[in-house]
């Protein structure tokens, strides 16, 4: 598979999965839950569906290897590159009918034997279709950046950042215990709750898409660093996800991390680290990743600060980790 294949999967898949999911959206029938996938999020109804379109399109392919959220990562013959998909980006969005859902797809070049080499790095192309409105965005590693809204192409919006009380930003509260995160992002939340203001999308990906066009001013997910920080909020997090830690993993990120990088927004972790190396494929309940999308310079450095005004803040609370004091 050379690259170009790539890029022909992905748009198939993104194609195949907004036709049988749309007519889903809003629907009781996408509600049920089917099974818990590998990442230990919640499988509904509405995934498993688009699960099956992308398994059936792919298996019918030699030399395959591909990555989803609920079945890991599958290889057919010696393929050149591996697709990291996420059928939908924002499930719980698409349940209820909402707009923020996407297809997210991200092509790495693939070695067998090599798979735990792989970070997010590699990905050479990247596709995001929103499920519900059709735009889509691609990127080519090294090559730029495209955006198609209702079939023109549009730049992005990358204008710096102001007033920081007038933001608009989006974080999520899935499987993140509620008391902590506030603790965290408490400051954040009041500076922009009037000028600005905080949404919850419920889509890491629509979320990171909306920054590169202007729309919103930052995604910032600290979910994983909270973790890390604290033995104590680590039990919540396990607690609340029934066993797995449900932070953003690296089919979450890939494609559109790509397409951020090459439209010129500025990405890392919660740490302020590039988000670049990082493990692509990583083994069954690990992997997960803080982040933090700006398209502005200065205003990434006062999110950094304010993250870490706000783990102090937790630590002090919920008390720290032994490896770590």
């Amino acid at each position: 598979m050379r690259i170009e294949e790539a890029r022909a999967i992905s748009v198939k898949l993104a194609e195949e999965v907004r036709n049988a999911v749309r007519p889903l959206m809003g629907k009781p029938s996408a509600r049920g839950y089917e099974k818990q996938g590998i990442s230990g999020d919640v499988t509904f109804r509405i995934d498993e569906v688009a699960e099956v379109v992308v398994v059936n399109i792919l298996e019918e392919l030699t030399d395959i290897a591909f990555y989803t959220e609920d079945r890991g990562l599958t290889v057919s013959g010696r393929p050149d590159f591996v697709l990291v998909i996420d059928p939908i980006d924002g499930t719980r969005p698409a349940v209820a009918g909402l707009e923020s859902c996407c297809v997210s797809v991200a092509a790495a070049p693939f070695s067998i034997g090599k798979e735990a080499e792989l970070t997010l790095g590699d990905v050479a192309f990247a596709l995001v279709a929103e499920i519900k409105s059709g735009r889509h965005f691609t990127a080519e590693k090294g090559s730029g950046f495209q955006a198609f809204v209702d079939g023109k192409t549009i730049e992005p919006a990358l204008h710096p950042i102001d007033d920081y009380s007038s933001v608009f930003w989006s974080t999520g509260f899935r499987g993140r215990p509620a008391e902590p995160l506030v603790i965290v992002l408490g400051d954040l939340i009041d500076m922009t709750s009037v000028n600005g203001g905080l949404f919850d999308l419920g889509s890491a990906t629509f979320s990171i898409v909306r920054v590169v066009m202007g729309e919103l001013d930052l995604y910032l997910d600290v979910g994983q660093r909270m973790a890390d920080e604290s033995e104590a909020v680590m039990e919540l997090f396990l607690k609340l996800g029934r066993g797995a830690v449900l932070n953003n993993y690296p089919h979450d990120l890939a494609a559109a991390a790509l397409i951020a990088r090459e439209a010129g927004c500025i990405i890392t972790d919660a740490y302020g680290n590039s988000l670049s190396d990082y493990r692509l494929l990583p083994e069954k309940g690990k992997g997960q990743i803080s982040s933090v999308f700006t398209r502005d310079a200065d205003f990434h450095r006062f999110i950094i600060e304010q993250i870490e005004i706000g783990m102090r803040r937790l630590v002090e609370r919920y008390g720290g980790c032994a490896s770590i004091k």
